[in-house]
């Protein structure tokens, strides 16, 4: 199949009014097309539909479906990881900072339950987004064996302090954040399975995840005591 040729960078948007929100609108088409179809599955008729544009719009913005594919893992990975990566280089206490990272993500994944699932699915097809991740989490991109992620220094810190004072069981600081993370993400991946062992309507799987922002802070602490 021959390409459609893509619109030169100086050229003006086709159809576009001055000071409009196309870009964004594209964007935001783009976001819901992929969580929906998944990214191979998106086609950019698709999101130019979703979008109310012409498809020539689409290219003269982001000049390819690859780079729309980037903007979107960009924005998920930012919106669920970088207020979570401000907590965990917060100064606050570590049990205070492990209430609030699970109220965090349980917040944004109620908000946007099937991000998880994107963000990995994308990972484990286009490896190269780690460092798209990385510098959401704001950290480095070289690869080494020291902590890519700033906040990982200060957890360990913290960690360290506390099983000093015989207030918790050693444990290193990646598996310590795996842990919470995983606990967190895991009522969101298998939700399906969950509501019908569960017999939870909508409703009611709201309400679990609320009851879980209480439970799970005192569960994971508890775990890690001596």
């Amino acid at each position: 199949m021959v390409k459609e040729p893509s619109p030169p960078p100086t050229a003006a948007p086709p159809t576009a009014e001055p000071g409009d929100d196309t870009e964004s609108k594209i964007l935001d088409a783009a976001h819901a097309v992929f969580m929906r179809s998944g990214t191979a599955g998106a086609r950019m008729q698709e999101i130019a539909d979703e979008a109310g544009v012409n498809k020539a719009l689409l290219h003269y913005y982001f000049r390819s479906k690859e780079r729309l594919a980037a903007a979107v893992f960009d924005r998920v990975a930012r919106g669920l990881f970088a207020r979570v990566g401000q907590l965990a280089m917060s100064e606050v206490e570590l049990e205070e900072k492990v209430r609030l990272i699970i109220a965090a993500y349980l917040d944004q994944f109620a908000r946007t339950p099937y991000a998880p699932g994107y963000l990995i699915c994308e990972m484990n097809q286009h490896p190269d987004r780690a460092g798209q991740l990385l510098t959401a989490l704001g950290g480095s991109t070289t690869v080494s064996r020291g902590p890519a992620m700033p906040f990982l220094a200060g957890l360990a810190q913290q960690i360290e302090q506390r099983v000093a004072a015989g207030r918790m069981r050693p444990i290193e600081p990646r598996q310590f954040l795996a842990n919470l993370v995983s606990l967190c993400v895991f009522p969101f991946a298998a939700r399906p399975m969950l509501c019908a062992v569960f017999r939870m309507d909508d409703g009611g799987f709201r309400e679990f995840i609320e009851e879980r922002k209480t439970s799970l802070p005192s569960f994971f602490l508890n775990a890690l005591r001596p």
